[in-house]
């Protein structure tokens, strides 16, 4: 069989197991994203949830010994959530970005990927794979940069021209050889909605982001939340779909002919202050089964909180005093001192002066004491 049929049966298969786009591109190393990936380090702009070996990241063959070619895949998911809840005044409510919509993409994309490696373990015997989706070494970006997916945009997502943005990718390193694809052109241009709309100005210049002050890291973060965020998350429990929100490629585009990637209303877009006495089994039960619960119930808790006070919720005063009362987590507790200081204002203080007659932790207290000194300063400037 030559290395052309191959290919095409591959692809083929792939079409029919739910793939969307399978691109290849050759296994030689990422050396443009490696020194962009030296770039971010340098300026402190990286995450801390990659891995931190560059070569690992860039260097295939050091992932698959005599690695020759990798295979780019690309599933679309729904950006449209219908029959949505509406989040009205005693009944706030939060969204997960539609990157956690549906089952986890690691096992929905992981799933395919398997199926993909039997496929072509039939037809290449003896050969040697190593697959990985958003958790592994390589960049998942520049494979699918190189290999024709689409184009890296000013948002740092990658686009395709025929289905935007809203694209899960995952990549199979093969020591077999299969003709690579070719590159697209960028397709941005002039545009830079995307990085006009980011809440943050995570996106500090075109292609180049700030992970550290983007809100799908901040999301995910499990310390207090540094205050010049917290106002900046909305009701956002769980990433930020801002950037790709606005990009003109994502225009009318809602991919949902992949059942279990479809969202359930009521799970992605829940109540705010039901999460708060959630138990661990509780919250494993309910969301589980979404990427967006990876990092445990903690993260989503607090973003619940700060997404009580961006709707400045009146009800939620009452069960944010009972969740200071009992929860033993003191940056948690902070959170929602903070969070009836941004909904009452100064109105807050009897219920401060109640905290600060029994509360031990000076974490707690210091957001009292930081308010107290901000309403000062308003008073003297009226």
């Amino acid at each position: 069989m030559t290395p052309e049929i191959l290919k095409q049966q591959i692809v083929e298969y792939a079409a029919s197991i739910g793939i969307d786009e399978l691109k290849v591109t050759t296994a030689d190393p990422f050396i443009v994203m490696k020194q962009r990936l030296i770039k971010q380090q340098e300026k402190g702009f990286a995450s801390g949830f990659e891995e931190p070996d560059l070569d690992k990241r860039t260097t295939p063959e050091l992932l698959l010994q005599d690695a020759q070619s990798i295979i780019a895949i690309a599933v679309a998911y729904p950006s449209k959530l219908k029959d949505a809840p509406r989040s009205v005044a005693g009944e706030r409510r939060g969204l997960f970005a539609r990157a956690s919509w549906g089952l986890d993409y690691h096992r929905a994309v992981g799933s395919r990927l398997e199926q993909l490696q039997a496929y072509i373990e039939e037809l290449v015997p003896g050969v040697k794979t190593r697959s990985m989706v958003d958790t592994g070494e390589l960049v998942d970006r520049a494979v699918a940069e190189r290999a024709g997916i689409g184009f890296s945009g000013k948002n740092c997502s990658i686009i395709s021209p025929e289905k935007g943005s809203y694209l899960y990718l995952g990549e199979m390193i093969l020591d077999t050889y299969l003709p690579p694809d070719t590159a697209i052109e960028d397709g941005c241009g002039d545009c830079d909605k995307c990085m006009t709309a980011c809440p943050t100005t995570a996106l500090v210049e075109p292609g180049v982001l700030d992970a550290k002050r983007c809100i799908a890291y901040l999301t995910q973060m499990k310390t207090l939340m540094p205050r010049e965020f917290r106002s900046q998350l909305g009701g956002r429990l769980y990433g930020c779909d801002t950037c790709q929100q606005v990009c003109p490629y994502n225009r009318k585009k809602d991919w949902r002919h992949h059942e279990e990637l479809l969202p359930e209303a009521e799970v992605v877009k829940p109540l705010l202050e039901p999460l708060l006495s959630l138990s661990n089994r509780e919250f494993k039960a309910k969301f589980g089964h979404l990427s967006g619960s990876w990092r445990g119930k903690k993260p989503i808790q607090r973003n619940a909180i700060l997404a009580l006070a961006h709707y400045r919720e009146p009800s939620a005063v009452s069960v944010l005093e009972t969740f200071i009362q009992t929860d033993e987590r003191e940056d948690m507790r902070a959170t929602a001192v903070w969070a009836i200081g941004a909904i009452l204002g100064t109105d807050a203080e009897a219920i401060y002066q109640e905290i600060e007659r029994v509360e031990q932790s000076e974490l707690v207290k210091e957001e009292i004491r930081i308010f107290r000194e901000e309403w000062e300063r308003e008073d003297r400037v009226i």
